[in-house]
């Protein structure tokens, strides 16, 4: 039996006390006015990482998946999707299959195509090369590829041809369908969600801007049950726009991502991402050839602690960095919180919301 005393972290809550656990699992969270200052949190879900540590998951390397997903483990990042970016239909295919023992053992919650049907208007960072019209024989085929458990989530555009077939069909498979890149009115939004679309990809970034008189996407997702992720990093969202928009669709809604490429953790410089070259230049990553945002170099750990300093209160900012995306995932019966019988999955925080340890499945987990 392993005892973790502090400030415990729950829904909605800040209180002293101590987390008890046994193997994997968590047996009790109790009140104690004797704990220390440590800040205890649940490990955070990151539903949307391209890789980190100079680790990709985008050209489907197992390996480097691997590396990629250690990386954000030692900033507390738990449970994650290994993200794609726009590819080939082989790439894909490959690569999923590829992931499955990873998905097997844990390291990864599943895979989210981030692409390759988005809109050629609002694709950003992805290679315009491979943008296509949703097909649902492609989706069939990776759903079937990845033995009805290693596809998690496909984002995009509502607008496109085929594209409510293509989210009322991941719905029927379990698949979560997400709207972005897109440049839909707010019909077409209102459209996509009503097919079965329930969450809203990097909120406000490649996304058509909201206007009073076409609200947008932004808007049709701020106004419908969707998670809206939020990359936190203050550079793809102001700190203010940041706090509107986790205020406006509220911690249950509100999930903080990174949208991390292989140069998290890394030195400036250029790097590579759907066969693109990226520069890295103060934390920011830009495609060399046109100087859009590519990707981000966050962590988990820092999206917490920017969301927090952007005015958002402890205890929402970890139900935004573990409890929602969790509950998106439909896992929130295993993580995501700091409850009896969840896994044991947690963050020691110092007052400064630095990362002191990380335990996973009840397991110290290195963090050098």
């Amino acid at each position: 039996m392993t005892r973790i005393s502090g400030r415990i972290v729950r829904p909605g809550a800040v209180v002293p006390g101590h987390v008890e656990i046994d193997g994997p699992t968590i047996v009790d969270v109790a009140a104690d006015n004797r704990a220390g200052d440590d800040i205890i949190v649940p490990g955070f879900v990151d539903l949307h990482c391209h890789g980190g540590g100079g680790h990709t998951f985008t050209t489907g390397d197992a390996a480097d998946a691997r590396a990629a997903a250690a990386f954000h483990l030692a900033h507390g990042t738990t449970t994650m999707l290994a993200s794609l970016v726009s590819s080939p239909f082989e790439l894909m295919r490959d690569a999923t299959r590829d992931y499955l023992p990873l998905v097997a053992d844990r390291t990864l919650a599943g895979v989210h195509y981030e692409g390759p049907y988005l809109s050629g208007a609002r694709c950003g960072a992805q290679n315009p090369e491979f943008l296509r019209d949703p097909s649902v024989p492609e989706l069939a085929e990776l759903i079937r590829v990845g033995e009805s458990r290693a596809v998690r989530m496909v984002t995009l555009a509502p607008e496109l041809p085929g594209a409510t077939e293509a989210i009322a069909f991941l719905r029927e498979h379990g698949v979560l369908a997400a709207v972005g890149h897109t440049d839909a009115t707010y019909a077409e939004t209102k459209a996509g969600l009503a097919a079965g679309a329930t969450v809203g990809t990097h909120l406000f970034n490649g996304m058509r801007p909201p206007h009073h008189r076409e609200p947008g996407p932004v808007i049709g997702l701020l106004d419908s049950i969707a998670v809206c992720e939020l990359i936190a990093d203050n550079i793809h969202l102001h700190p203010g726009m940041l706090a509107f928009a986790a205020r406006s669709a509220g911690p249950d809604r509100a999930a903080l991502v990174t949208d991390a490429m292989d140069a998290a953790g890394m030195p400036d410089g250029k790097y590579e991402l759907g066969g693109q070259e990226v520069v890295v230049a103060d934390r920011v990553a830009r495609l060399a050839r046109n100087g859009s945002i590519a990707g981000s170099t966050l962590t988990m750990d820092a999206a917490l602690r920017n969301a927090v300093a952007a005015g958002i209160p402890l205890e929402d900012a970890a139900a935004m960095a573990s409890t929602t995306p969790a509950r998106a995932l439909g896992l929130d019966d295993e993580v995501g919180a700091l409850e009896a019988g969840l896994r044991a999955d947690l963050v020691v925080l110092d007052a400064g919301l630095t990362v002191q340890r990380v335990m996973r499945a009840g397991t110290w987990v290195p963090t050098g």
